[in-house]
């Protein structure tokens, strides 16, 4: 069975976007940049919600000779994946191998994981919530970068309580940490 792995860029106090809807401070530098490639290379299927889609649907039209190799890099693994993006609002994919879906269904992403040859990521803090609530997350990747932007969007969801057992981390010289997870569920008698 394939993994589902959630994969976010944070500040350190744990969000993704500023209360401004900012992200900017985010934004890897090519040493992070050429780890995150690394990880994601073996990614076969992308699991989106509308605006995650609509940032990396830049994606496609990144070419060799306007970017850096190891931006190159990453959109030569982001268009060779399959994506699945969950929207009602969104009625054509701006990317290929891209499908729009109606709504974020668990059973059909167990189902997804059970019949996957690679593994699936998903971005997005909201639909990475849904899906951490629904038990499917089997890892978690954390960059946090050193900065603290005090409020915004959560990288994590509240209500979820669950286990995680630390599989790796790694400094970055700019400042970014590193950590992975594994996501061990369990019942709610354990709380």
């Amino acid at each position: 069975m394939a993994k589902l792995i959630y994969t976010a860029i944070a500040s350190l106090d744990g969000y993704v976007e500023d209360a401004d809807g900012g992200f900017v401070w985010a934004a890897p530098d090519d040493e992070v940049l050429a780890y995150v490639n690394d990880l994601e290379r073996p990614v076969g299927t992308y699991l989106y919600g509308r605006r995650m889609y609509q940032t990396m649907a830049i994606w496609e039209s990144v070419t060799d000779d306007e970017q850096a190799a190891v931006t190159s890099d990453f959109a030569r693994i982001w268009r060779a994946a399959e994506k699945i993006v969950y929207s009602r609002s969104l009625a054509e994919p701006a990317t290929s191998r891209t499908r729009i879906v109606g709504e974020f269904d668990p059973f059909e992403v167990r189902r997804l994981k059970e019949s996957a040859t690679a593994d699936l990521s998903i971005g997005g803090a909201q639909l990475a919530g849904q899906a951490l609530a629904a038990g499917l997350v089997d890892e978690l990747r954390l960059f946090l970068g050193p900065v603290i932007v005090g409020g915004g969007k959560p990288a994590l969801p509240g209500g979820v309580h669950t286990r995680l057992e630390l599989l790796g981390e790694r400094p970055f010289r700019g400042g970014v940490t590193y950590l992975r997870y594994r996501v061990n569920y369990t019942p709610e008698a354990d709380r």
